[in-house]
């Protein structure tokens, strides 16, 4: 699912694995795998839970984690910054085409204050307070 090319540049990007030796647990999935995994996931639109074991991916909670752990290391900001960087070396790009999203730009908070509702019912008597 991930070509060797692709996995050639996203491997030195991902956090390296630290081997507990006290309580050591499971081996560790081929972070390959959980990235196929992971992918899978997402073009699918499945949720994770429902992730088949038969694909040989790891569970859907180990695919999560391992998303989860990747994008605090940095990892997808790093591989978006490396991949543009080299279509643009390879003039792949064309900027005059770009589009920006409304999730890459940060709103301005805040806006006008809404105006007091106006009464519509008709107010107590004062005689009845």
């Amino acid at each position: 699912m991930v070509p060797d090319e692709l996995w050639q540049r996203i491997e030195p990007l991902l956090p390296a694995a630290e081997r507990r030796y006290r309580h050591p647990g499971r081996r560790r999935l081929d972070d390959r795998k959980v990235l196929c995994g992971i992918l899978f996931v997402l073009y699918t639109g499945i949720p994770w839970e429902f992730l088949p074991q038969e694909l040989g991916f790891g569970s859907g909670m180990t695919c999560w984690r391992r998303l989860r752990d990747w994008h605090q290391a940095g990892v997808w900001q790093a591989l978006h910054e490396l991949l543009l960087a080299q279509l643009h070396a390879a003039d792949r790009l064309d900027w005059s085409k770009a589009v920006i999203d409304s999730a890459q730009v940060r709103a301005l908070k805040g806006g006008p204050k809404p105006a007091r509702a106006r009464l519509t019912g008709a107010r107590r008597a004062p005689s009845t307070m």
